[in-house]
Order: structure tokens, then C-alpha cells, then sequence
């Protein structure tokens, strides 16, 4: 039956391949641990007590209690699925309970630094040069995920409108305004590619110098290398220019659930992460500004 939820998950609840691959192997190390300490009990077969013997071995090994969450919401998907499909009659995971974590506040990039960073880089000439500051100004011009970017088709920018369309998770598309100066950089970026780059016909607006699709370890190594000249934030990565621009618009007054619809967020609980940062601002404006602070 576990090959039949990750079809499942894959064609009817369209998560993502790594979401997919990540629930496979879950999967495959309970049913390991099932095999080596209880007698190759299957896993649908599992117990309450079987499933929470697991838990408390992966926290004994001392695995992050991220990671354990996941196998958790692994395992619930899991067992639903067998109880809709009448396999099993009771739900091993209903007691089960998710490990507390610390939570941690997204890394994002000041807005002095993030003007020097896209306004005073020195970008080679040519293809790449004018490719890499795009990539930079996507991120941070729109908020898109790496995965976003990537896919990115050129027939999804609409000049008229300064609408990117996105495919983010799950296949699930999404309009993002952009500013007029962005408008200028993609068709600058377009004329350079069609005029140095021998581009294949798969309709990508970003492209290698050999015309071929961006890859994640390129894009990932290009953010890496601009962002260390201006700043100093500890991680380096798009996501981080994701997490700045949700943090900018915020400072600047924009309401939660339209930076939640910017984002493609499904509920608001991940985008009220961001409130954490605006709040440490509006505190220091409190202590700066208030006589009795």
C-alpha cells in the first residue's frame, strides 16, 4: 500500500517531488525499524505503541525535532489515507503528538543593505552579468521561490499588466505585481539572451550561458556570491531575499494576508512568522521615540 499513497500524493494531492521523495523514505525507515525490532510487523499494521517506540528512538538518536515532525505528518497522511480506503479501522497516529522546536526567525537583509546589494554591484558585461542581476531583482522584486524561478516561462511575464504568473507548490499558480523598473530589466535581459545565447525551444525566460534551463546549485551560488559583497546576514541564499522582501513590505505597512497571497502561503500561520521581525522594528521605534520607555 505504500507505493499506492505515493502515487496518491503525487497525481491526486500534487506534492512536490521532493515532498514525495522525502514521505518515501520516511516511509521506508519505519518500515525498516518495524522489520528489525518487531518481527517484520508491516506498517499498516502498526500500533499506537509500535509508532510511538519509533518517536522515541529517532529523539534517542538525537534527530532534530524538525525532522521528526515530518515523519510524524508522514505517518498521519499515511494512515489517513489507509482509513479512507477502509484498510485499517483505527488511526495509529490519533494520540501522537508533534515535538515542540524553537522557532526561528526568518534571516532577511536590511534595506540599506539591500539597495547597495542590487544598486552598487558591478555585474560583468554580457549574457551572464545581466542574467545574475535579474535573478537577484526577481527575488527580491516579487518574493518567488527558487523552484518559481526556475520554472519561470518568458510568456508568463505580462509587460502591460508588470504581472509575473508563477507555478508554486502543489501546481498551484499565483499573479505577482512587479515595478516598472523590473519591466526595463526583462526586456533588457531578453534582448541580451536572444542576441548571445543559442536558446533552446523550451520557452524558459532564464537560462544558462549555453541556453539551456537554470539549475538549483547555479542559482543558489549566484545569490551566494553577490550577497556576500553587502551584507553580512548569516545565511545567504534566495530564500533569504524571499524572507527580505515579505520583511520589507511589512515594515512598510502592507496588510498580512496580501503579503500571505503575494507569498503563496496556504495559511496565514506561515506568514505571520514574518510579523516577528516588524515587531523587533516597531520596538526599537518604541524605545527611540516613547518618554517613558
Amino acid at each position: 500500500m505504500v507505493d499506492t499513497f505515493l502515487k496518491y500524493i503525487q497525481f491526486e494531492k500534487r506534492y512536490s517531488p521532493k515532498t514525495v521523495q522525502s514521505y518515501q523514505t520516511d516511509l521506508h525507515q519505519f518500515e525498516n525499524y518495524l522489520n528489525t525490532e518487531f518481527s517484520n510487523t508491516p506498517v499498516q499494521d502498526a500500533n499506537y505503541g509500535l509508532v510511538r517506540s519509533w518517536i522515541v528512538s529517532l529523539v534517542e538518536a538525537k534527530l532534530d525535532a524538525l525532522s521528526i515532525n515530518r515523519k510524524i505528518a508522514c505517518l498521519r497522511s499515511y494512515y489517513k489515507f489507509l482509513m479512507r480506503q477502509e484498510i485499517i479501522a483505527r488511526d495509529p497516529m490519533s494520540k501522537i503528538k508533534i515535538l515542540k522546536t524553537k522557532k526561528k526567525l526568518p534571516h532577511f537583509v536590511n534595506e540599506n543593505d539591500t539597495v547597495k546589494l542590487l544598486d552598487n554591484v558591478m555585474f560583468p558585461d554580457g549574457h551572464d552579468g545581466v542574467r545574475d542581476r535579474l535573478i537577484l531583482e526577481l527575488f527580491y522584486g516579487t518574493g518567488m521561490r527558487l523552484s518559481e524561478l526556475i520554472t519561470l516561462k518568458e510568456n508568463y511575464v505580462n509587460y502591460k499588466d508588470h504581472t509575473i504568473r508563477v507555478l508554486g507548490k502543489r501546481n498551484k499558480e499565483r499573479v505577482i505585481p512587479f515595478s516598472a523598473q523590473l519591466v526595463s530589466m526583462i526586456k533588457d535581459y531578453v534582448r541580451v539572451r536572444n542576441q548571445e545565447v543559442e536558446k533552446s525551444d523550451h520557452g524558459y525566460l532564464l537560462v544558462t550561458a549555453t541556453g539551456e534551463p537554470l539549475y538549483p546549485m547555479l542559482v543558489n551560488r549566484t545569490v551566494k556570491k553577490y550577497m556576500k559583497l553587502f551584507t553580512t546576514v548569516e545565511k545567504k541564499s534566495p530564500h533569504v531575499l524571499r524572507h527580505t522582501y515579505a520583511t520589507h513590505l511589512l515594515n512598510k505597512g502592507a496588510e498580512i494576508n496580501a503579503v500571505k497571497d503575494l507569498l503563496g502561503h496556504s495559511s496565514l500561520a506561515a506568514t505571520q512568522v514574518y510579523t516577528h521581525n516588524s515587531m523587533e522594528k516597531l520596538k526599537k521605534v518604541f524605545d527611540q521615540a516613547h518618554p517613558k520607555a
